[in-house]
């Protein structure tokens, strides 16, 4: 299915909306969806859960409004439905002062579930920037994963992109003041 006629961006504004991408197995379905429509039993077999399971996790999503019915068809007398995103990105709410990032805490998750044996680049540095240098490296990341969101192949491997550039909290503000 062509996602041509796909929004760019949905914003999750609301409770309900924050709650459904909150959660991890939820993440997954939409992680699969990303790419490609899929039933409910090819969402369960793709994120190893129980048909009801995903059923479940569907249907929040769907009324949520981030995931859709694209096409329906008749399989053996049953009416087969295929899912896919309601856009090509979700755009969450900044956390707030304290508050959960749940796209890094999914990330993370991935992460850790990812095969150890497998083949991964992953790195952490400490960077000293001015606020230009900042920004254009913002950019430039912003740029590098739109390029390659642009060449993926739904017949090719899942892979993930993950990368978060941001002033880290002053050492007081971290420890609450206290020294």
């Amino acid at each position: 299915m062509p996602t041509d006629d796909l929004p760019e961006t949905f914003h999750v504004t609301t409770d309900e909306q924050l709650r459904a991408v909150s959660n991890l197995t939820r993440h997954r379905i939409m992680a699969v969806l990303r790419f490609e429509p899929a039933t409910i039993t090819q969402l369960a077999e793709r994120v190893g859960l129980a048909k009801g399971s995903s059923s479940y996790h569907v249907r929040l999503l769907e009324r949520a409004g981030l995931v859709k019915v694209v096409r329906t068809r008749k399989v053996r007398g049953v009416t087969e439905r295929y899912y896919a995103m309601a856009a090509r990105s979700i755009v969450l709410p900044d956390p707030g002062e304290g508050g959960p990032d749940v796209l890094m805490r999914h990330a993370v998750a991935d992460l850790e579930a990812s095969p150890v044996d497998g083949e991964r680049h992953v790195r952490m540095a400490h960077l000293r920037l001015t606020e230009e240098q900042f920004a254009e490296l913002g950019a430039q990341l912003q740029a590098l994963a739109d390029e390659y969101r642009e060449l993926s192949d739904p017949s090719l491997p899942d892979a993930s992109l993950v990368f978060a550039l941001f002033h880290p909290a002053r050492r007081e503000q971290a420890e609450g003041g206290a020294k």
